[in-house]
């Protein structure tokens, strides 16, 4: 055999073993449909590739091939667009050509993993490094109308990043442009989440540096309006265009609308990073994230939740209007053609409370009650959350042997409550002298001051915890606790909503799968033992710091939801018993948000006095964590067990589902003694951080 021969058999078997390794690109014809398919550019794969744009253009005409680890990357690429875009399936009596013969890759490439660039310059962004999607974490199918994802975040140099490392060009220098190449141009937004309902409007995350690009200030000035003045260019520009702006105007989550063309919305959010549209209470540190991976952020809350719109207690309401839209179409017999209709299990249109339920600022009380009155438990609904500690006189010497003070936090705990939670869909109806009905949600004034419980637990009825001195108004699910408990209950009167309905059924098997999702990203899954979750728990957030910026979101959403169904006036202008902007949404509902820290103070009560009656007591609870001594630092060391080994029915049980417990925090026992002599409350500190600060 010839040396020449030898050469070209060698030539020939790297080949196959190319094509076997999967190594080969696609013919050129195919790099073009395939990036022409996704929307993408030669100059952002240019800039993502590290690359110019004639060595693009060369790949694509065949006259050049990528070497090393920017081929790698590229097949990378193509391989992930064509399992979002595969080719045509030819008409029948015609022959495939010879780009539709090609293999389809494995439906595991996913993402857009770019090479590192040559060089770093001012322009090129910082390479991601991604994990691998997880079967139960695959990107999901792509809405025709949104291929490329729910939102983008946009750099100064004109490239905005996706959900997913898909890239777009935008070439817009304007914000007027922007919003047109949003509505009309970027493919981005999301498909409704109730078939009653509307898409969700593509939403633009300017960065620092893009913001400077549109010529937005870095601040801005007026700081208790937190919205650019009326005369600024921008919005003189936005108003030449003939866009609108909502009447919170131009600020650091901005709406820009035209009203609808043949049936078709034109509205885009806009989110200032410089202007912390990204609350550090509720996204930690993610605002600093480069823009591949803060699209990437955004994106997985966008594709759990909801697409931002403002702050995480903004998206928890707009997600109660998303899943439970107040409208649908509905045919008028008279007429025959279809109008606008409520919407069936709804909130659907604004209601004033009960005078007990409203706020001192509400219009309802103003007219009760004269000017600086202090309304009486018998006079208003007081729900809140538990803040109760044990008087220290109260330990026991068994108690004081033991060397730790444990804390344990229910896991959503307002979220677990919402969970199958009958609530009021309509305005209240007065009633004297009624007779109890737990299915009735409402409020009822009710003399609970003759119910005597073990003063080593708190008591119920009260967010402090002490007994009730007399009659107060109560929402129904604390009523019901106290038949429960086994007590003859008279209401002397009460505000009741015979409409009714599982109103937030949806909205919390949403969040409680979005928290779970994002759990299971960070290492934590439903099933693991009590030591391995205790174990997973130390760390989770370290693992995934992008994922853990995701669960901060979704559990702020959580209880930035409820607190929005009360929302107070704002603004220094405001004048006691005058209506506010709030008091028109039909999610104004402040019963609503009552039964449901109702429902989670009850909760917490039913499974501390489970562990009471094994000689358990708490000796402080703050909100959803209360605090145990033990003679060992983790809740395994203190926790009850049935003889069988398995937790006590009914109690506290460690595990990852919202309405299970975490390990909150531990200290000793002489420095949980020291908080309760000085009036302090160990739950608030025992992580050694103030718990309500961080959002707990």
């Amino acid at each position: 055999m010839t040396d020449q021969s030898q050469q070209l058999f060698a030539a020939v078997d790297s080949l196959l073993a190319a094509v076997d390794d999967g190594t080969v690109l696609p013919l050129p014809a195919e790099r073009v449909r395939l990036r022409e398919a996704a929307g993408l550019t030669r100059a952002a794969l240019a800039q993502a590739l590290g690359v110019r744009v004639p060595s693009i253009e060369a790949w694509e005409a065949g006259r050049a091939e990528p070497k090393g680890e920017r081929r790698e990357a590229y097949r990378r690429l193509l391989e992930g667009l064509a399992v979002r875009h595969p080719a045509p399936t030819p008409p029948p009596g015609r022959s495939a050509t010879p780009a539709e013969r090609l293999p389809v890759p494995s439906a595991q490439v996913t993402a857009l993993l770019p090479a590192p660039p040559a060089q770093d310059t001012p322009n090129t962004p910082t390479p991601v490094e991604r994990r691998p999607t997880r079967p139960a974490e695959a990107t999901p199918a792509a809405d025709s109308r949104f291929p490329n994802g729910p939102l983008a975040v946009l750099d100064a140099d004109g490239i905005a990043y996706c959900q997913g490392g898909v890239l777009l060009e935008c070439p817009a220098a304007t914000i007027p442009q922007l919003a047109d190449w949003a509505v009309k141009e970027s493919g981005l937004g999301a498909e409704r989440l109730h078939r009653h309902g509307k898409d969700s409007d593509p939403l633009i995350v300017l960065t620092t540096r893009a913001a400077a690009h549109f010529g937005l200030p870095s601040a801005l000035e007026d700081r208790r309006a937190l919205r650019l003045a009326d005369n600024h260019p921008v919005v003189r520009e936005l108003a030449r265009a003939k866009w609108k702006l909502t009447r919170r105007g131009f600020g650091p989550w901005a709406r820009i609308y035209r009203p609808a063309e043949g049936g078709r919305r034109q509205c885009v959010q806009l989110a200032v990073l410089s202007w912390d549209a990204l609350d550090t209470r509720t996204w930690g540190s993610a605002s600093q994230l480069p823009a591949p991976e803060l699209a990437q952020v955004l994106g997985d809350y966008a594709t759990r939740v909801i697409t931002p719109r403002g702050s995480a207690a903004v998206c928890g309401l707009e997600l109660m209007t998303a899943l439970r839209p107040p409208t649908r179409p509905v045919k008028d017999p008279a007429t025959d053609t279809w109008m606008s209709g409520p919407n069936s299990g709804a909130l659907t249109q604004a209601v004033d409370p009960a005078p007990p339920e409203a706020p001192d600022e509400h219009p309802v009380v103003t007219a009760r009650f004269p000017r600086g009155h202090q309304r009486t438990p018998a006079d208003v609904l007081d729900e809140e959350a538990f803040e109760w500690i044990r008087d220290p006189e109260q330990l026991t010497d068994d108690e004081c042997a033991k060397p730790f003070a444990v804390g344990i936090d229910v896991n959503m705990a307002f979220a677990a409550a919402v969970n199958r939670l009958t609530v009021g869909l309509g305005a209240p109806v007065h009633a004297s002298r009624p007779r109890f009905d737990k299915k009735v949600p409402g409020s009822w004034l009710v003399d609970l001051s003759h119910i005597d419980l073990d003063p080593r637990l708190p008591s119920p009825f009260t967010p402090h915890g002490l007994r009730p001195d007399g009659p107060a108004w109560y929402a129904t699910p604390t009523v019901a606790y106290a038949t429960e408990l086994g007590y003859d209950i008279r209401p002397i009167e009460a505000w009741l909503r015979p409409e009714s309905g599982s109103y937030l059924d949806g909205w919390y098997t949403r969040l409680r799968d979005a928290y779970l999702a994002t759990m299971e990203r960070l290492g934590v899954t439903a099933g693991m033992n009590e030591a391995d979750f205790l174990a997973a728990m130390e760390h989770h957030k370290d693992a995934d710091p992008a994922q853990a910026a995701v669960l901060s979101a979704i559990k702020a959403t959580v209880k930035g939801g409820i607190g929005k169904l009360r929302e107070r006036p704002q603004g220094a202008g405001y004048r006691p018993g005058e209506r506010w902007p709030a008091l028109e949404r039909p999610t104004w509902r402040p019963d609503i948000r009552a039964a449901v820290i109702a429902a989670a103070r009850v909760n917490m009560h039913r499974k501390m006095l489970k562990l009471a009656a094994t000689g358990l007591f708490p000796i402080a609870v703050l909100s959803d964590c209360a605090v145990y001594l033990s003679d060992g630092p983790t809740p395994l060391d203190f926790l009850p067990r049935t003889p069988e080994g398995k937790p006590l029915p009914g109690g506290f049980r460690l595990g990852v589902s919202p309405g299970m417990v975490k390990h909150e925090g531990t200290q000793s026992l002489m420095w949980a003694v020291k908080m309760l002599d000085e009036g302090h409350n160990p739950a608030r500190h025992i992580k050694g951080t103030d718990a309500a600060a961080g959002g707990e």
